[in-house]
């Protein structure tokens, strides 16, 4: 085109007008191809081509830029607010102790700084899902949720703890037996022990076993094997410790099979149930499997296992048990089937016996009483006299650590039981004390173990005990709650519901109305001071409601809600993987190549 600047092949021009830009191009046949175009020249084009340049810098400049920045930050705040409302929606918290320092009271500070405290170490549990190597458990006979608060408050305050309350795991244990809503100690003992409920009065054996059927009791199928059966069979040291005779209800459900508690020695045994060949609670334990391998036994009962025995004001006989007639001499023969075996053993009779026995023997029977061991506040703590709870737990736990493959321990603080069945509080809390003392001793004696030791604390049944009135914060709970508002007569913090003739203290006045005594007029804190009672009986009978069950270390979290208590028979043998739960022959000798076990 004339006038027209020619434009070489492969350039571009931009067009005046729409911002359309011509791209040519060659067609390889010498001819030339026009393109149109809305894009603009690359940046090195703009600055070949001399046109308008761009940098960076003046992009961060610009308005755009700033609108992007000021998008995308609402846009990540509401990302931010979804996320939150969302986490919290789901019922969730981030574990941060910051709070809101809000102006309080004095009054009201200190309750916040304790909540927050609790707070604080409640965030820090973990579950220890480790194998049990060892398992110590710890029964107070009697030892219901009243006697526990009470007992709280009686050595520690009600601001207090007893050892086992800060444990890190709890739950409720229902105590009913197959055949009673209100359970006896064989009962329940066969449930914690067993992890099978039975029929009141019998131990060891199952519900199809009613109560005195020695021909029913003979056939094994209905035998329950308890967890000591099951540590010994995985090679663990076994051993319990109790306040009462050895032969007991509660310690009778480790080792022994019978139709009825009584049976502790050949004298209550019926006669025509010796022809049949049911043997007595005490000879189980010394001739019958596992009592005759039970490492450590401690606890009294002489008048069960030797015949003949003589009781002294130190130690009276217990006119309420067993007493052997028929010759035997049990502690001898068990002595003598040990010298057999070649087993280093020892047989304990008092303190001084227990404070210096050599802890390498393999095998100890500790016989402190003919009859139960006498309650703290009366025995004697001279070398001839009679041991405490915490002085034979901890010499059993010297014991059985020894051995490589861990144990089993059962500690019954019995005597809170029998004190009361006689309507004794205070006794009955000063038991359950000392059952505190020898947690705590444990907890220090298994200080460097307790991440590979289940600790559990429990009861077996409660008693009809009962905190009563509106008593001042810091009295005394052996003291008067306050007037009764119907007769303005005093009545004590504790009562019980039922119990015998000391205890039932309501006189006919002249009129002929009956009139409760006043309590004021006896020392109320003495240790054998009856507590009053709403309904005479023989004796104060058990309470029926749940017990607490605490635990720590490996697989403590299992308790954690209201369970039968047959369940703690399950956790035990889950926890240290014996009984149903063992290892295979393979693997329970891989851990224990290991040191695992």
């Amino acid at each position: 085109m004339a006038g027209e600047p020619e434009r070489d092949p492969g350039t571009s021009t931009q067009v005046q007008g729409p911002r359309y830009y011509l791209k040519s191009a060659t067609n390889g046949r010498g001819g030339l191809n026009v393109y149109v175009s809305n894009r603009r020249s690359s940046f090195c084009e703009q600055q070949r081509d001399g046109q308008n340049s761009f940098s960076f810098r003046d992009f961060l400049k610009s308005k755009l830029f700033v609108s992007i920045l000021i998008v995308g930050a609402v846009f990540i705040t509401l990302i931010c607010i979804g996320l939150v409302v969302m986490y919290e929606r789901d019922g969730k918290v981030t574990q941060t102790i910051d709070v809101w320092r809000d102006k309080l009271t004095p009054e009201q500070l200190v309750w916040f700084e304790s909540g927050l405290d609790e707070l604080k170490n409640a965030l820090t549990i973990q579950s220890n899902t480790k194998r049990a190597k060892n398992v110590i458990l710890f029964v107070g006979d009697g030892m219901g949720p009243v006697s526990t608060t009470a007992g709280r408050i009686f050595k520690h305050g009600e601001g207090g703890r007893l050892s086992w309350e800060s444990f890190p795991h709890m739950g409720l244990l229902k105590t009913y037996a197959t055949d009673k809503q209100v359970p006896d100690s064989s009962s329940t003992a066969t449930a914690l022990f067993g992890g099978v409920k039975a029929n009141y009065n019998t131990n060891g054996v199952d519900s199809g076993v009613p109560f005195a059927d020695c021909q029913a009791s003979l056939n094994k199928s209905h035998h329950v094997e308890s967890i000591l059966h099951w540590a010994q069979k995985a090679g663990k040291g076994t051993g319990f410790v109790t306040t009462t005779r050895v032969t007991h209800a509660t310690p009778a459900s480790l080792y022994a099979n019978v139709a009825d508690r009584a049976w502790e020695c050949d004298a209550t045994v019926p006669q025509d149930a010796k022809r049949l060949g049911c043997l007595d609670i005490a000879r189980q334990l010394v001739e019958e499997d596992p009592g005759q391998k039970l490492n450590v036994i401690m606890g009294g009962g002489r008048q069960c296992l030797v015949s003949g025995v003589e009781g002294s004001a130190a130690d009276p006989l217990d006119t309420w048990s067993c007493n052997s007639v028929d010759g035997r001499d049990l502690i001898e023969k068990w002595r003598n089937d040990k010298i057999e075996k070649e087993h280093s053993h020892v047989v304990l009779q008092n303190n001084s016996d227990l404070a210096n026995f050599d802890e390498s023997s393999e095998y100890v029977l500790g016989i402190f009483a003919n009859g139960h061991l006498k309650y703290e506040d009366e025995r004697d703590k001279g070398e001839a006299g009679m041991p405490s709870l915490e002085n034979m737990t901890a010499a059993a736990l010297r014991v059985l650590r020894r051995h490589q493959n861990g144990f089993f321990l059962v500690v019954e603080g019995g005597m809170i039981d029998q004190a009361h069945h006689r309507g004794w509080a205070k006794r009955a809390l000063t038991e359950l004390a000392m059952m505190d003392d020898a947690v705590a001793a444990t907890l220090k004696i298994m200080a460097r173990e307790l991440d590979e030791t289940l600790i559990i604390v429990t009861a077996d049944h409660a008693h009809t005990l009962s905190l009563n009135g509106y008593p001042e914060k810091g009295s005394s709970v052996f003291g008067v709650a306050q007037n009764s508002r119907a007769d303005n007569i005093p009545y004590t913090t504790l009562t019980y519901a039922t119990g015998g003739p000391d205890g039932f203290q309501v006189d006919v006045d002249g009129e002929g109305k009956a009139r409760r005594r006043d309590p004021t007029l006896q020392d109320t804190e003495g240790f054998t001071y009856v507590q009053q009672v709403g309904i005479l009986t023989d004796e104060n009978t058990h309470g029926g409601v749940d017990v607490a069950v605490h635990a720590m270390g490996p697989m403590a979290h299992l308790f954690h809600c209201v369970h039968e208590n047959s369940y703690v028979a399950h956790v035990i043998s889950y926890a240290a993987r014996i009984g149903r739960f063992r290892d295979s022959s393979a693997a329970g000798a891989f851990f224990n190549l290991l040191g695992l076990s």
